[in-house]
């Protein structure tokens, strides 16, 4: 089992954006892995903050070289880029995959939606045919240290998804959310999240806008707020104090001439842009106008890092957990008495001890 793939830690949104796939293609490029010569199964994984490739293969220079170059574009020669992925292998390779599912390598440590993101990824790459005897046998079983991890620890206290860390930050630079204008672009999982977390914590006058004008019916109706075609929202930023965005789209849908006509309107008043997309959404010469405060995903990193000192006894607890479920689960996993097993289970003991 490897594990080739850049997170949030290894690599800017400028970069994760350009290798981060939808997630309505990861059947297709699930398919298109599992058909290199070199890749027996593989599972991809691509989120806000990460894509990676969980495979297995015989030939694991080759399967990388092939992977880096016909996948993802990137050649040997470019170091720079190169140098952003991180690649693991055996018992490496499984502790990083338990830990992404118990969300300890979230950005905001202790979230949620990567669990239920690892089940998509996992559902695409079996529709693909992509998966077969290993494959399958690892991630049911990482399914169920992800549960256990949650279950056993409170790692999930505080704000536990980019969503949610992203209502704090309104919040705080709100000073409350008593009366604010929050206008929400797109009804995806993470925009579905934020709204939900807008409303738990106060927040009446929401808006939603999608390209698909049933979704943001059903997510306003969730959140007790209203519906504004997505023809028809920029208008509205007369009125609105933050715009919290994450779409589908490759491109950008908030542009810096849309804001200072907005911001003219206004009277520069102070706007709140976080954009949760990836690829942006925004364009980052939206935060050089005057009086709009821009956000993009990357800032979610610092808030994850307060959160960390709070939670430090309960992922260490986790890790714990995850160290013993490696004891019991790596060797039967990796193979006994194979090539692979022989050259990685040994530093499972080497893991525990780092951890």
């Amino acid at each position: 089992m490897h594990c080739l793939g850049l997170n949030h830690r290894t690599a800017s949104v400028a970069v994760r954006e350009r290798f981060a796939v939808p997630k309505r293609c990861l059947v297709e490029r699930n398919a298109q892995l599992a058909a290199l010569p070199t890749v027996q199964e593989c599972v991809l994984l691509s989120t806000c903050n990460r894509t990676e490739l969980y495979y297995w293969t015989r030939s694991v220079a080759e399967a990388r070289r092939d992977i880096m170059e016909s996948f993802l574009g990137v050649e040997a020669a470019q170091e720079q880029l190169s140098a952003c992925f991180y690649d693991y292998s055996g018992a490496e390779a499984l502790r990083h995959l338990a830990s992404v599912a118990a969300g300890l390598d979230s950005m905001v440590v202790g979230e949620t939606e990567i669990f239920g993101q690892i089940k998509d990824a996992y559902r695409a790459a079996v529709e693909a045919g992509a998966t077969a005897t290993h494959a399958n046998r690892t991630f049911q079983r990482i399914f169920t240290i992800g549960k256990k991890v949650r279950t056993e620890t409170r790692i999930t206290s505080g704000p536990t998804s980019v969503g949610a860390a992203a209502v704090l930050l309104a919040e705080r630079s709100l000073g409350g959310l008593n009366g604010a204008n929050v206008l929400i672009v797109g009804a995806g999982e993470i925009a579905r999240s934020t709204a939900q977390s807008l409303h738990s914590r106060g927040a009446e006058g929401i808006f939603v806008a999608n390209r698909s004008y049933d979704r943001a019916v059903e997510l306003a109706e969730q959140v007790g707020g209203r519906v504004i075609r997505f023809s028809e929202w920029v208008p509205y930023l007369e009125r609105i104090d933050i715009v919290i965005v994450s779409t589908a789209s490759p491109v950008y849908v908030v542009g810096a001439p849309v804001l200072q006509s907005a911001q003219q309107a206004r009277k520069a008043r102070p706007l709140f842009l976080i954009d949760l997309s990836v690829p942006r959404n925004v364009d980052p010469q939206c935060g050089e106008v005057e009086g709009v405060h821009l956000y993009d995903i990357d800032t979610m990193q610092g808030m994850a890092a307060e959160s960390m000192c709070v939670r430090r006894a309960e992922i260490e607890r986790a890790e714990g957990i995850i160290a013993a479920w490696l004891e019991e689960n790596a060797e039967d996993l990796l193979r006994r008495g194979t090539p692979e097993y022989a050259m990685h289970y040994g530093k499972i003991d080497k893991i525990s001890e780092k951890r």
